[in-house]
């Protein structure tokens, strides 16, 4: 990569072959060395964070700092039931990827599968079939519905989507998948969409969405 260091190092996916402490000494050993500020966990389980980060303060090591997790208006079960306890008692941050659910999230899917489009593509059937199944054509009715809320912002749905990911105190960064400079420069613009995120807004689209998940704050027996 042509570079002195890295900001994080990621572990992507828990090895269980591994012992957990081994994988937290190489990554105290890889920041130790100055080729990382920080290290994180890539599909990991609360449980599994957990560990490392027992592990590290058991043996004086470099506990992880962050979470990689899919999040996005049709996947919020695991950072917003699961990670938020991480957060707030070890300060663990989720890097969210996916924030348009490959792509479903743009629009482009809404009138089928345009030519060019990764949907379109062999190695995505997988995709193709998600966005042409009935659940797949119950979220483009969704997206329908939530293109009336970013008209009403000003701002464009991916905008929306990922004003949507940020305004979750748990999550640190999203990471976008961009596959030209339009792209990009529209996607940055949902910086400006962060503080039209209001309390009102956010219901409007729980509702919309239909599919809040319950943590154990939201049960009241």
């Amino acid at each position: 990569m042509q570079l002195d260091y890295v900001d994080v190092v990621f572990a992507n996916r828990p090895d269980t072959n591994t012992p957990m402490e081994e994988i937290v000494r190489a990554m105290t050993h890889v920041i130790n060395q100055g080729m990382s500020m920080y290290w994180g966990t890539s599909r990991w389980s609360a449980m599994e964070i957990m560990e490392a980060y027992s592990v590290a303060r058991q043996f004086n090591l470099i506990p992880p700092v962050c979470e990689q997790a899919e999040y996005h208006f049709f996947q919020r079960e695991k950072v917003e039931t699961q990670l938020p306890e991480l957060y707030h008692k070890i300060g663990v941050g989720v890097v969210s990827w996916s924030p348009l659910a490959c792509g479903i999230i743009t629009g482009k899917y809404d009138n089928g599968i345009p030519e060019t489009s990764r949907a379109s593509m062999k190695p995505y059937q997988w995709l193709r079939e998600k966005i042409t199944s009935e659940d797949g054509r119950k979220q483009q009715a969704k997206l329908k519905e939530l293109t009336h809320i970013a008209e009403k912002l000003g701002c464009t749905l991916p905008q929306l989507a990922i004003a949507w990911c940020l305004r979750n105190e748990g999550v640190s960064s999203v990471l976008l998948g961009s596959s030209n400079p339009v792209q990009l420069i529209e996607n940055l613009g949902a910086i400006q969409v962060i503080p039209k995120m209001t309390t009102g807004i956010a219901s409007e689209v729980d509702n919309l969405l239909g599919n809040r998940p319950h943590s154990k704050k939201d049960y009241n027996p």
